[in-house]
């Protein structure tokens, strides 16, 4: 009855390090909030310390090769599809904050919050605010 007991808690201490050991540095496909639409994918990754995602994947044809025209600053008139709209996130307990998100639709830029799902490891929780305001997206992994 011991090793059972063993057992048991060396496969829920492994099962909860496999949870805590998830990222959100991946690819990313991003589904509009209010439509629920696939539209791209980005990828997240790690520079320096902090977190960064570029759009990698553009999936309406039509949308491909076009500028971000409503950018402001180094980003005006960039491509969107490689174009860096998530910006210097750093890790804060179980998020990622203290940084910004582009829309490249509309150009506006946004205080951003990442954080996966805490039932779906595989969900990315995507936040942006404008002061009280904010706006939530998920996020699905992409698996290869």
């Amino acid at each position: 009855m011991k090793k059972n007991k063993h057992y048991l808690m060396l496969v829920m201490l492994l099962m909860s390090l496999s949870l805590a050991s998830q990222s959100i540095l991946g690819q990313w496909k991003t589904v509009d909030d209010e439509t629920g639409e696939e539209k791209s994918i980005v990828e997240i990754y790690e520079d320096n310390g902090k977190v960064y995602g570029k759009i990698i994947e553009i999936f309406d044809p039509k949308k491909r090769d076009l500028p971000c025209k409503f950018c402001k600053g180094e980003d005006y008139n960039k491509p969107v599809l490689g174009l860096e709209i998530i910006k210097e996130m750093v890790k804060s307990g179980s998020a990622y904050k203290k940084g910004t998100i582009t829309n490249p639709e509309n150009g506006k830029i946004y205080e951003c919050r990442l954080k996966l799902d805490t039932d779906n490891p595989n969900r990315l929780q995507v936040r942006g605010y404008i002061a009280f305001f904010y706006r939530t997206q998920y996020w699905i992994r992409v698996k290869y």
